[in-house]
């Protein structure tokens, strides 16, 4: 279990969002916090304290009038901490070659592989023929309907037909490094982890999966600890002290 910095970029600013608020009309979203620090800022931060595997998102969709500034900042995070970051947000087939030579470990994908509420196989082949399932990171953004989680896209707001198990991870695995897992119900709240998620998570054992979502203080990290028994790392966004959070961002990267 270790520790996953993020940085977070909407409408040109490192900023913390309430996951299910985003919406692509008139680039709004329910703000937690918005720095006055660049995106290379914390890049620089998390080289210095030797943190990898951290998440670069671009928030803004290539329609935004804001797009090409979050990109911007985004490459500058890249270049500040080359092979140290992993990065997500319209990454595709034709472009994630570019984010692995400006300097990302990993592209993180999410709506090049579900469309139309379905997991689109042949994307999902073509992006590890580009670049190789060794550089590709599979977001996988769950919100819980009925008693099942499944998969959903566009925001956080369409469902697809993916309901999350061992199985469906498996299935997928071979085509990616790593999961990134976000808990939509609670991204953004701080109200604590989303333990049925996380119980479904720690049934995977073929590839490391970072979890994300609802993380508000160091008991929620330990109750994730025990509750996943150490398997998943996870990451901290509105919570953390440099996001105007209460959590010791000092404290909390060390945590083991």
């Amino acid at each position: 279990m270790r520790f996953r910095p993020c940085i977070d970029i909407h409408n040109g600013q490192v900023r913390q969002i309430v996951g299910g608020s985003l919406a692509d009309s008139g680039d709004r979203a329910e703000v937690n916090f918005s720095s006055r620090r660049g995106a290379d800022y914390y890049a620089r931060l998390y080289k210095k304290d030797g943190l990898t595997g951290g998440h670069v998102i671009l928030l803004n969709p290539p329609s935004s009038s804001y797009y090409n500034e979050t990109r911007r900042q985004a490459f500058l995070a890249l270049s500040s901490y080359p092979g140290g970051l992993q990065i997500g947000g319209g990454v595709t087939a034709d472009n994630a070659k570019e984010y692995l030579d400006a300097g990302a470990s990993h592209v993180i994908v999410t709506s090049y592989v579900f469309r139309d509420g379905e997991l689109k196989m042949e994307s999902l082949k073509r992006l590890a023929d580009a670049v190789g399932k060794e550089h590709i990171v599979i977001d996988l953004s769950c919100r819980k309907r009925g008693e099942d989680y499944y998969v959903v896209t566009d925001r956080w707001q369409k469902f697809t037909d993916m309901k999350l198990s061992r199985e469906a991870l498996g299935s997928i695995a071979r085509y990616c490094d790593e999961f990134l897992v976000h808990g939509v119900d609670v991204e953004g709240k701080s109200a604590g982890i989303d333990s049925g998620l996380v119980g479904i998570l720690k049934s995977f054992d073929e590839a490391p999966v970072t979890y994300a979502g609802g993380i508000g203080s160091y008991g929620d990290i330990e109750k994730l600890k025990e509750a996943s028994d150490g398997k998943l790392d996870f990451t901290v966004g509105s919570a953390l002290d440099l996001f105007g959070g209460r959590l010791s961002y000092d404290k909390v990267k060390n945590i083991v």
